[in-house]
């Protein structure tokens, strides 16, 4: 039986103290989780770092809001002693496939709870083709981390399978690979993001909406986990509030700054950051902590289109995903982005804020700053021009690419530009956004707290691809708001919109934007009124258009159908190259 939340048991264990071996995924007999599993894996420097589910994990845990380095506050927001019989948590899936065809590669991932000394390094995948349950593939489990990955090559993905995932004896997860939607007329994408881990326990109001739209697709944009150092457990506590639709059908989830440790994140190509607010580019974390978040929320997506690691040895995963004939552009915004900390004058109090209205736009646009880097957007030129057998393009990041924000973490506090969005820099911005035009895309992201819709301008208004920024799941950590300093909708406002302030803007940065629809806070001290929730994108082939969506946190159902915010639906013509 899998509970939402797990029970605890009380059980006296031996201590466990070095390293676990890897099991290979041939191997007839597993190997067991020994006495010794190493209880600081990313070094002395970081022993608490994931320490809530390393070491002797069933004792006092490490770590709790520390940076990694400090020892000893317990506060799991949940017990990992589970039943033996729940130990395997949840599953994500992807079934990767070349244009129009039928058969491709099943990737899953499942993720277990810390194990014990004695117990099965090692799980097993099993499927129900019509003639009872057949094992299909056994991998290892991984140590740090309790993560395990499937792949099974030529699947058949005409139909849908029963998959269960098994753990010794008695630990069962199960749930249905679907079959690819190629024939459908309408193909829905939910867009979800920030899930604050600031508000424990399920997502029953999302989830029960989620389920009542029943997308073909979930999309999760980043910061599926708030733990920042303690990512096994909040990458767990995620999968258990969303695992009932998790289980049955495919997903993406792409890491975010706060998933791998920061409050934002520059990458520049993978070095080491000396500043723990990244801002002088880099990640401050070691590299196998964030190599172990990559793995646990990336490793069932395609493989990477351009494989080789940036610097340190981290992993990329940018790659393509086709679903139903949508050819889906999976990038990471993060990872090659130049820092501002020295790259940059600063123009307000921190490296990446903007405070000054009179300040050169183009002092900041400098030569060499990077935003996709180079080998991104190579492949993502390549993809563009890659049409035979694909129906749409859409293209799934991190942030949006610009700053269609006016204020920052309180109502009252305004910000004139920030750079840890994709509008900076802004000749990365407009080379990323012509490439989207020449494919077609809409592009889907998430990041900002606050839901809107616009329709990018490059050189001008309107002539570069729309773009939904979904809300967050939780909006306890930052609120934003749109809301001009002068009050007045923007040229060519929407007609007919509920909302004052649509039109032709531009953000901080100076980059074109017309506001299509946005969902601002009504009250951050009422969870009910926080403009938290999800969107959807919805596909409709014959018709030629694509709908965008935007349901509350707590959303009444109406006839099968969740109420959405002022200003949504919002039906645009889909885009050809």
């Amino acid at each position: 039986m899998n509970r939402l939340w797990p029970a605890s048991l009380s059980l006296a264990i031996v201590a466990v103290v070095g390293c676990l071996p890897y099991a290979s995924a041939a191997d007839a007999t597993a190997t067991v989780v020994p006495v010794a599993v190493d209880p600081a894996p990313f070094g002395s420097e970081y022993p608490a770092l994931d320490g809530w589910a390393t070491g002797e994990w069933w004792t006092a845990a490490r770590g709790e809001g520390g940076d990694g380095r400090r020892g000893a506050k317990a506060g799991r927001p949940f017990p990992l002693d589970v039943p033996r019989s729940d130990v395997v948590a949840f599953a994500v899936y992807t079934v990767s496939l070349e244009p129009a065809a039928t058969a491709g590669v099943l990737k899953m991932t499942a993720q277990l709870f810390p194990l014990k000394p004695g117990e099965p390094m090692e799980a097993r995948l099993e499927v129900d083709r019509g003639a009872g349950w057949e094992e299909v593939a056994r991998a290892p489990v991984l140590y740090p981390g309790w993560d395990v990955h499937f792949r099974v090559e030529g699947w058949n993905a005409s139909r849908a399978v029963p998959y269960r995932i098994r753990h010794g004896a008695d630990a069962t997860f199960t749930g249905t690979v679907r079959r690819d939607p190629t024939d459908e007329e309408r193909l829905c994408v939910a867009v979800l993001s920030c899930n604050s881990s600031s508000t424990t326990g399920p997502r029953t109001e999302l989830v029960a909406n989620l389920k009542a739209l029943d997308p073909d697709l979930l999309f999760f944009a980043g910061d599926q986990t708030y733990r920042h150092t303690q990512h096994t457990v909040g990458w767990i506590e995620f999968g258990l509030q969303f695992r009932d639709v998790l289980r049955d059908r495919p997903t993406v989830t792409i890491p975010d700054d706060h998933d791998v440790g920061h409050p934002n994140l520059w990458g520049a190509s993978g070095k080491r950051a000396l500043e723990k607010d990244g801002s002088d580019g880099g990640f401050f974390y070691p590299a196998a902590y964030v190599n172990m978040v990559q793995r646990q929320q990336t490793w069932h997506l395609p493989d990477p289109v351009d494989p080789a690691p940036v610097e340190q040895g981290i992993t990329v995963y940018f790659t393509r995903l086709v679903l139903g004939g949508l050819d889906l552009a999976i990038l990471e915004d993060r990872k090659f982005k130049t820092g501002p900390r020295g790259t940059i004058p600063q123009l307000g109090p921190r490296p990446d804020h903007i405070t000054d209205p009179t300040y050169d736009r183009g002092a900041v646009d400098l030569p060499g700053l990077e935003l996709l880097g180079k080998r991104q957007l190579a492949w993502l030129d390549r993809w563009s021009r890659d049409t035979g057998g694909v129906r749409a393009k859409a293209v799934l990041s991190q942030t949006a690419f610009c700053g269609a924000v006016h204020m920052h973490g309180k109502i009252d506090e305004r910000l004139l530009a920030d750079l840890d969005c994709n509008g900076w820099p802004q000749s990365g911005r407009k080379a990323a956004l012509r490439l989207m035009r020449q494919a077609g895309a809409v592009h889907l992201c998430g990041d900002q707290h606050l839901a809107v819709v616009v329709q990018h301008g490059i050189d001008a208004f309107r002539d570069g691809p729309w773009a939904f920024t979904a809300p967050a799941i939780v909006n306890t950590v930052y609120g934003r708001w749109w809301h001009p300093e002068n009050e007045r909708a923007g040229p060519n406002p929407i007609a007919g919109s509920p909302l004052p302030w649509t039109g032709d803007y531009e953000d901080g940065l100076g980059n074109k934007l017309t506001m299509v629809a946005y969902a601002n806070p009504d009250n951050p001290a009422d969870e009910r009124k926080r403009a938290d929730g999800f969107g959807t994108a919805v596909w409709d082939f014959p018709g030629k258009t694509v709908t965008f969506h935007c349901v509350p946190r707590f959303a009444a159902i109406h006839d099968g159908v969740p109420e959405e915010y002022p200003g949504w639906p919002v039906k645009v013509l889909l885009q050809t190259p």
